[in-house]
């Protein structure tokens, strides 16, 4: 399903690139054509192909001398059907600074859109058999990736550890597939429940319909105190923060208002087509519907939810009773799951935490579409797994998907090339990244705003995500 309009060209660019795009500022690019050495040829050169499975692929080797690290970049979530383009970095201003310092970088388009993890881990490796094939095998290589290519970096390492030497998941969806598209039929389940019974939330038979009829809902329920208390429990079910423009001020902890004005921006820009519409996608793929809320207790998840404080105000001011509506919810018939596509929904992918490589993690803090708690949930799988020491994780106190500054992905960059180096973590606090960032120039430190490219200084900060709301470790028992 391809969707027209202003709101979708921005979705498909948030979900494609993951990142930011600066525009004017680009690598150079060379003859398409293999050579038998990588770099060194005075000119970036770029190696563009076809895998045996449709997927393209995109090669870069450096002007100069080539280090010897190869970068493979796993793109986000492209919308089913729209262009699908191999991509081998998340912005053309840190590509441009990886291929000066000698980097070499790779990626694929994978071979489908949407849900794309069954295609993207073998055509991933195949990209890098095409590298090793070409240019010899790298001595070190580095999966990394924003969004959906978070997780398909983390699954990268965990199915193909022997051809890894480090990841860097970048807003990674890091609670797994099966967990996370349950924590979205939860919002969508008390959207029906609450707000609008005729919507489908899994067999979904018309997406376009039926994502038009949502956002009809949600547009309506905006408008009474009732419709926003209502959507405040939506967002606090999959903990959609209350903050929505990068670079603007978080609101106050205690301006609800605000918050729930930020989450309703998050449902309608952001996070309605995903589970209103390309969850037919999901399922048309997985042969079934992979989620499930039988057992699910919601108002043990409404307290657990960092937005709880919020929910409870905006019932109060409403004069609604938030017991009442939750007990709706736990009293509801249940959705259940078809087990052969939650299993096929764990191979693609879940995490049992057996990391054998040094994993750095970077996240917004306020990321309302793969919220920053899927680092709780990963966390939390790898030290179970009794590899904690091999993860370190940190944070950008921004809104946004995966808005991240080239300053401050080129400084998770650094970090992780001193761990590979060193044999030793050495992570600087807040400060001292901010610093590093900072050191790197103006050029680096810039974030686009519609047609504009600001300065923007290093955001990096102290935090502690909430638990993951929803289990998020295998085995999966639906």
């Amino acid at each position: 399903m391809v969707r027209s309009g202003k709101r979708f060209t921005t979705l498909a660019g948030i979900a494609l690139a993951a990142g930011l795009v600066i525009g004017g500022l680009t690598a150079g690019s060379g003859a398409a054509s293999a050579a038998a050495s990588c770099g060194g040829s005075g000119a970036v050169s770029s190696l563009n192909g076809t895998l045996a499975d449709g997927a393209t692929y995109e090669i870069q080797c450096p002007a100069g001398a080539w280090n010897g690290t190869l970068y493979l970049y796993s793109h986000g979530y492209v919308i089913p059907g729209a262009a699908n383009p191999a991509v081998d970095a998340g912005d053309p201003v840190t590509q441009a600074w990886m291929l000066a310092h000698g980097y070499a970088l790779a990626g694929s388009s994978y071979a489908t859109t949407g849900w794309a993890i069954e295609q993207a881990l073998p055509d991933q490796i195949s990209t890098l058999n095409t590298f090793d094939q070409t240019y010899g095998q790298p001595k070190t290589t580095v999966a990394w990736g924003h969004s959906l290519g978070g997780i398909i970096t983390a699954g990268l390492i965990q199915d193909y550890p022997s051809r890894f030497d480090a990841a860097l998941p970048m807003c990674g969806v890091l609670s797994g597939g099966v967990a996370t598209w349950n924590i979205a039929l939860d919002g969508a389940f008390a959207f029906q429940k609450l707000i609008d019974p005729s919507i489908q939330i899994v067999d979904i038979t018309n997406p376009t319909a039926n994502l038009d009829n949502a956002e009809a809902a949600v547009a309506a329920a905006q408008q009474t105190a009732a419709g926003r208390a209502r959507l405040a429990l939506v967002a606090a079910l999959a903990d959609t923060p209350g903050w929505f423009t990068p670079l603007s001020p978080e609101p106050a902890a205690s301006d609800y208002t605000a918050q729930e004005q930020n989450q309703y921006l998050w449902d309608t820009e952001v996070t309605f087509p995903f589970i209103f519409a390309f969850r037919a996608d999901l399922e048309a793929k997985a042969g079934g519907n992979p989620s499930w809320n039988t057992g699910v207790n919601y108002f043990s998840d409404l307290s657990k939810s960092a937005d709880a404080s919020e929910v409870k105000a905006l019932y109060q001011a409403a004069g609604l009773s938030l017991g009442q509506d939750v007990q709706t919810l736990n009293s509801s018939k249940r959705i259940t799951a078809d087990p052969r596509a939650v299993a096929w929904l764990a191979r693609n992918i879940a995490f049992d935490g057996d990391i054998s490589v040094p994993v750095l993690t970077m996240h917004t803090t306020g990321d309302g579409l793969v919220v920053p708690e899927n680092e709780q949930a990963y966390r939390a799988v790898v030290d179970r797994a009794g590899n904690g020491a091999l993860l370190r994780q940190i944070f950008v106190d921004r809104a946004g998907h995966c808005a991240f500054t080239p300053a401050e992905t080129i400084t998770a960059v650094q970090t992780l090339e001193n761990r590979l180096s060193t044999g030793q973590w050495h992570v600087p606090g807040p400060a001292a990244m901010n610093a590093e960032a900072a050191a790197l120039g103006p050029q680096y430190n810039i974030y686009e705003v519609g047609t504009k490219v600001v300065p923007t200084s290093a955001a990096f900060t102290s935090y502690t995500p909430a638990r993951y709301l929803r289990p998020f470790d295998l085995p999966f028992r639906p």
